[in-house]
């Protein structure tokens, strides 16, 4: 096992609270009279195929970005990036959770009120509470705005490819690790959860210097904690590894809850169908996940995309023999 189990249950039940936060959120914007805020809605003219094409251009593009402002050290406009970036994600799921028909330009300005502060003390004061609690928040947000672009042919083709892409980012450029380390050590930042922790040793040395340097400042105590040469561990879960679970659950919701309401299904209602199969998509990407941590090694690096994709399709193979049964025909666009 890669972490701890006290640790590996922590990064797992944070991957499930955000599951279900997103599908909630997703499910609230899937309402035909209920439109993104903040100008995220897509434009309904644009075909399936015109949407993978743009996410995945949109998804290079991003990525090139990043690499060309490190090489110009843009340290500080990197982080105003994320600033707005986690500002618009945050005020998106804040609005879902708020959101009154008779009052919707409203909610929208308070959801954006209770989200610049939270944005500002994860991206600015470095507060690991605040960080990893807005990190449950800010994928269901950023979630909300794929998954009406896309449909079950679109999100498969996305899942292969940025598994893919995971593969040859962590274990063969290594640009994975290179791009995790210059978010920390730079920018004091981590697009994901971030859980540090000691060993039992190291905690003992840590507590130690505390007590003997109690009433001197933080600085002078980070000081003394590199001359004693304390090593903390970092057991950390990147965004993308818990946000395309998310897409892939609420595609299907998407999709089953329009099919089973046009067919008219009676025997469950179109929102229970439709969430029992987003439930059992997020089940088995916390099972291939899960796994993932238990057979994986300590030191090593692991892409997470390709594991988690694995259970996705395990998930939708299933979901595709009970539409057989049920004749429900989502797998045609």
């Amino acid at each position: 096992m890669k972490h701890t189990s006290q640790i590996t249950i922590i990064l797992i039940s944070m991957f499930i609270i955000t599951q279900l936060i997103g599908l909630f959120v997703i499910s609230i914007y899937n309402h035909p009279d209920i439109t993104l805020p903040y100008g995220m809605e897509p434009p309904e003219e644009m075909q399936a195929s015109e949407n993978i094409s743009s996410i995945l251009f949109a998804f290079i593009i991003a990525i090139s970005l990043f690499i060309l402002l490190t090489k110009l050290k843009a340290d500080t406009f990197i982080r105003f990036w994320f600033f707005l970036v986690t500002i618009i994600a945050l005020g998106l799921t804040i609005n879902a959770f708020f959101y009154n028909s008779d009052k919707i330009f409203l909610i929208s300005i308070i959801s954006l009120v209770i989200a610049i502060p939270l944005a500002f003390f994860k991206i600015y004061k470095r507060n690991l509470i605040i960080h990893n609690l807005t990190e449950l928040l800010i994928y269901p947000g950023i979630a909300a705005v794929f998954v009406p672009i896309l449909n079950i042919m679109g999100l498969i083709i996305l899942l292969l490819v940025i598994s893919l892409y995971d593969i040859w980012a962590v274990w063969q450029s290594e640009f994975m690790q290179k791009m995790a380390k210059y978010q920390i050590n730079n920018l004091k930042i981590f697009a994901g959860f971030f859980v540090p922790y000691a060993s039992k040793k190291q905690k003992q040395k840590i507590q130690k210097i505390k007590q003997k340097y109690s009433g001197k400042s933080e600085k002078e105590i980070e000081k003394q904690f590199k001359k004693a040469k304390i090593k903390i561990n970092l057991a950390i879960l990147g965004g993308g590894d818990v946000i395309f679970p998310i897409i892939a659950a609420g595609v299907f919701f998407k999709v089953i809850f329009e099919k089973a309401g046009d067919l008219g299904i009676t025997l469950f209602s179109p929102f229970i169908l439709a969430i029992s199969a987003a439930l059992m998509l997020s089940l088995s990407a916390t099972l291939a996940l899960s796994l993932l941590f238990i057979l994986a090694r300590k030191g090593k690096f692991y892409p997470a995309m390709p594991f988690i994709t694995i259970g996705l399709y395990l998930g939708i193979i299933v979901l595709f023999l009970l539409d057989l049964i049920l004749r429900l025909n989502i797998f045609i666009a």
